[in-house]
């Protein structure tokens, strides 16, 4: 698989995460799923006129921010950037 762009950023109480490519998305979430204690994320969205997808993942104490953000940029494929584009 190539490498693709992630962006991550804290909402109130879960991450939003932005995946270019709805294929790079799904595949992320399942990797995600795999690797850390999450029961649930918030269905993968589809950006209008783009392929930027996001999905989101709740927050809770096991995964502070710097954590999660350790985690993605620990995944070969991911390109974590640190500055998120407008959606």
């Amino acid at each position: 698989m190539d490498a693709f762009r992630v962006w991550v950023r804290p909402l109130d109480y879960e991450y939003l995460v932005l995946v270019d490519g709805e294929s790079n998305a799904r595949w992320l979430l399942d990797q995600l799923a795999g690797s850390f204690v999450f029961r649930s994320a918030q269905p993968i969205c589809r950006e209008v006129s783009s392929t930027l997808c996001t999905f989101q993942v709740p927050c809770n104490a096991l995964l502070p921010f710097a954590r999660f953000r350790r985690l993605l940029a620990a995944i070969p494929e991911v390109t974590l950037l640190s500055s998120l584009v407008a959606v």
